[in-house]
């Protein structure tokens, strides 16, 4: 996840860790009976913890999102890196062919041409 994810889901963990901090001190020096008190808190962390979850999937599908997103084009990356290879690979191979090819051809023409140079000197000699 980029800087940026990680700094909202550090802000968001600090606003709700502030407010349900504020929330339980207002109601800890408010003046009402203790099973209010008790009864407000109980309501409130439950709210918070709503609202926790409900942040929590939010940040959560957009991280598989960006995950999903970010993974498809690494594949099709890999997809164009390894086709280039093939195609390049493909291209030296023909070229190393191709010259195989050639200089052979011509090393047989030279061979014929010594051959041929060598029995018309041998000829010469028995003459």
């Amino acid at each position: 996840m980029s800087k940026k994810g990680n700094n909202s889901a550090g802000v968001l963990a600090g606003l709700l860790a502030g407010a349900a901090a504020g929330i339980v001190l207002g109601m800890l020096y408010a003046p009402e009976e203790g099973k209010e008190t008790r009864r407000k808190v109980k309501e409130k962390a439950n709210e918070l913890k709503d609202v926790a979850v409900d942040q929590y999937g939010r940040v959560s599908e957009k991280a598989k999102e960006q995950f999903q997103d970010v993974s498809g084009k690494v594949r099709d990356q890999y997809g164009n890196i390894t086709t280039q290879v093939k195609e390049t690979a493909d291209k030296v191979v023909s070229s190393v062919k191709e010259g195989y090819d050639r200089y052979k051809d011509q090393a047989i023409a030279t061979t014929t041409e010594v051959v041929k140079d060598v029995e018309n000197e041998l000829d010469g000699m028995k003459s």
